[in-house]
């Protein structure tokens, strides 16, 4: 019975080291902390707790700022994560995650705060050696409405463990909406990750510092 068991887990044991890309849910009663920034572009810190696997629930806070710096947004929020699918496959993990939440918002072209929406998607397939996600969010109130596509292509040198460190060359394409920025911002990055800490860190075209960290704990 104990050999029988030990091969089901098999499949299982494999995935492990997938758990660490970057998702609003990373496992049963984890809490996930992410902070990321965009050097003149885009701050924002989160922080969810996931009591059970398919669902997280907590809050963030963004700011997002135009290309030349004219308009700002503080937008404070309190958020709700699903996971739609995911397809544990030989040797590789695909998801499908859906967020909606509301918030207060603040800007220096208008007087005083408005309400915000945010609603959002995120797919991504993960294996070893390459990686692939895009997601879309969507900040939105009675001022404003901005959306951040980010399509992110990772390819891995190495396999990797979960209790190994991973490294991995991570190719950016990002768009915003809402008078922002003008075009597509692209970077590249370097990742690593052990277990539960994440590190992200590189520059976009122009020369903008790009990092991430992110903690499942």
């Amino acid at each position: 019975m104990k050999r029988l068991l030990f091969r089901a887990a098999l499949p299982l044991l494999g995935l492990l080291p997938l758990v660490a890309a970057a998702k609003p849910i990373a496992f049963a009663k984890g809490t996930t902390v992410m902070a990321e920034y965009g050097a003149g572009t885009m701050n924002e810190a989160q922080l969810f707790y996931a009591p059970r696997y398919w669902y997280s629930v907590g809050g963030g806070w963004l700011e997002l700022s135009s290309e030349d710096g004219s308009k700002q947004r503080h937008i404070a929020y309190m958020r709700a994560n699903l996971l739609v699918k995911r397809w544990n496959l030989p040797g590789a993990q695909a998801n499908a995650f859906v967020w909606g939440g509301l918030g207060q918002a603040t800007g220096n072209d208008f007087a005083g705060d408005t309400s915000a929406r945010n609603v959002g998607t995120q797919v991504d397939y993960e294996t070893r050696r390459i990686y692939a996600a895009f997601r879309s969010d969507l900040q939105e109130s009675d001022r404003f409405s901005h959306r951040i596509d980010t399509l992110q292509l990772g390819w891995a040198p190495y396999e990797h463990d979960y209790d190994t460190l991973a490294t991995w060359f991570v190719v950016q394409g990002r768009r915003y909406t809402g008078d922002l920025f003008d075009g597509t911002e692209t970077a590249v990055l370097v990742r690593f990750f052990k277990k539960g800490a994440w590190v992200e860190i590189g520059a976009t075209t122009d020369g903008k510092l790009q990092a991430m960290a992110m903690f499942n704990f």
